[in-house]
């Protein structure tokens, strides 16, 4: 990857790095030069993301095991960082509820809110703390297409793998979660702006989803990881300085 944002001297907090996409965002914010605390719920780095960041002669990032919705462990994250971080990515998602609506479990519910909204408003309400006190920092949500839209069950061929309506429904939360921290954090120059990842191929989808789902696209494709890093660089970048409360839907146009 080409290093078109220049983040050299700036101090990120991944959170979810050890995720498919989380892998792809620390390689490039690492690329263009930041020094990145990747993080996630597991003891250590995910060993092929580690593997990709020897392998790209990539050291300036320090592993810290964080569980979001823990407000003890983000103190403790918070605490060893010591100074301010320059950008918070809230990355970190729940796994994916299976099943259909009718079938929804009290507890699939309370695991994927205690990640997507507990965990986005403790790390972002620790994290920015000491934005405050430096007066500068930006906050950075990872969202989805399906917190603007409902799934669209014609597209797949198994039910039991229709995007879930809580998982909708708490991305939506995000993105009303950064209208809410850029307008209360703007006064002491924190940045706050989320990303909507439209679909992200990967092997493990079936011939006729893929086939569905690019139909329905604009562009003709899903996205690959790659489309969604540039804008998360950017985003970290001074390059964004005057871009806060917006949400940015990467998706080929699905949303539209």
């Amino acid at each position: 990857m080409k290093n078109i944002y220049d983040l050299k001297g700036k101090k990120v907090l991944l959170t979810g790095a050890n995720g498919r996409l989380g892998q792809v965002y620390a390689v490039a914010l690492l690329t263009s030069g930041a020094f990145v605390y990747v993080s996630d719920i597991q003891d250590a780095i995910n060993p092929a993301l580690e593997s990709v960041l020897k392998g790209n002669g990539l050291t300036q990032y320090e592993y810290i095991k964080v569980d979001v919705t823990s407000e003890e462990s983000l103190h403790v994250a918070e605490s060893h960082i010591g100074t301010a971080v320059d950008v918070l990515i809230n990355n970190a998602g729940a796994k994916g509820v299976k099943g259909p609506f009718e079938t929804r479990k009290v507890e699939d519910i309370d695991a994927v809110h205690a990640v997507h909204i507990k965990g986005t408003i403790l790390c972002s309400k620790i994290f920015s703390e000491k934005m405050i006190v430096v007066k500068k920092g930006k906050i950075i949500n990872i969202a989805s297409i399906y917190g603007m839209v409902a799934p669209d069950k014609k597209i797949y061929d198994d039910p039991a793998k229709i995007n879930s309506e809580v998982y909708g429904a708490t991305k939506a939360g995000v993105i009303q979660l950064t209208k809410y921290f850029a307008a209360y954090l703007g006064e002491y120059g924190i940045t706050a702006n989320c990303i909507s990842p439209g679909g992200v191929f990967h092997d493990g989808q079936s011939t006729i989803f893929v086939k569905n789902y690019c139909a329905k696209t604009p562009l003709g494709r899903m996205a690959s990881p790659e489309d969604l890093t540039d804008i998360v660089c950017f985003l970290s970048s001074d390059g964004s300085n005057y871009i806060s409360g917006q949400n940015i839907a990467v998706d080929g146009g699905f949303t539209s």
